[in-house]
């Protein structure tokens, strides 16, 4: 295939259905050829429009960064109460448990995860994707402290890390099969950890 060629695929499913695969084996496991046939490409197709495996991972999570918390911020946007926003996130979350998502697990947490402190692009770009999400946390609280519901005088920044380490920590569990009452049990007493007093 020469450089020039038009790309005869549609790059956003491609990359939707490497996401997939991402998501469900993880980004050492996923092989070339995993994502060649999950893409239906051929090698040359791949390198053409995403060039390597690495690169093809960044896109993948950098678009599941993007859908989430684009719905998240708009979620929070809408939303009658910052705190209702974080309940009701929380709550969902853990009414997953049993069903075929909660045992993916989330794509940035899994990455981060298994990926660590590495130092290279991919456990670069799932830190950055963790601190997205904090910082999306950030903003709720802060609202939620402008609201009278949180209390203005506690550390929003060290709130939003709990909150993460709430989320992250819930999918984990959901995803090693904890059952519903558990994960309703946990966020509960996160919830109680966050209420203004």
């Amino acid at each position: 295939m020469t450089r020039g060629r038009p790309i005869a695929f549609s790059p956003d499913e491609a990359a939707s259905a490497a996401m997939q695969v991402f998501w469900a084996r993880g980004y050492d496991s996923a092989s070339t050829r995993d994502l060649l046939e999950a893409m239906r490409l051929s090698r040359s197709s791949l390198y053409q429009a995403f060039g390597n495996k690495e690169q093809l991972f960044l896109e993948a999570l950098r678009r599941y960064r993007a859908s989430l918390l684009g719905r998240l911020e708009r979620r929070l946007a809408a939303a009658p109460s910052a705190m209702g926003f974080l309940e009701a996130l929380f709550r969902e979350t853990a009414g997953e448990a049993g069903d075929e998502r909660a045992a993916l697990g989330c794509l940035i947490f899994n990455s981060a995860s298994e990926l660590g402190q590495r130092g290279d692009a991919p456990s670069q770009h799932a830190q950055q994707s963790v601190a997205a999400i904090t910082a999306l946390f950030q903003h709720a609280v802060e609202r939620a402290q402008a609201e009278g519901d949180v209390d203005p005088e506690r550390d929003a920044d060290a709130l939003a890390g709990y909150l993460t380490m709430g989320m992250a920590g819930l999918r984990t569990l959901l995803k090693s099969g904890a059952d519903g009452e558990q994960a309703r049990q946990a966020v509960e007493l996160l919830l109680d950890g966050l209420r203004r007093r």
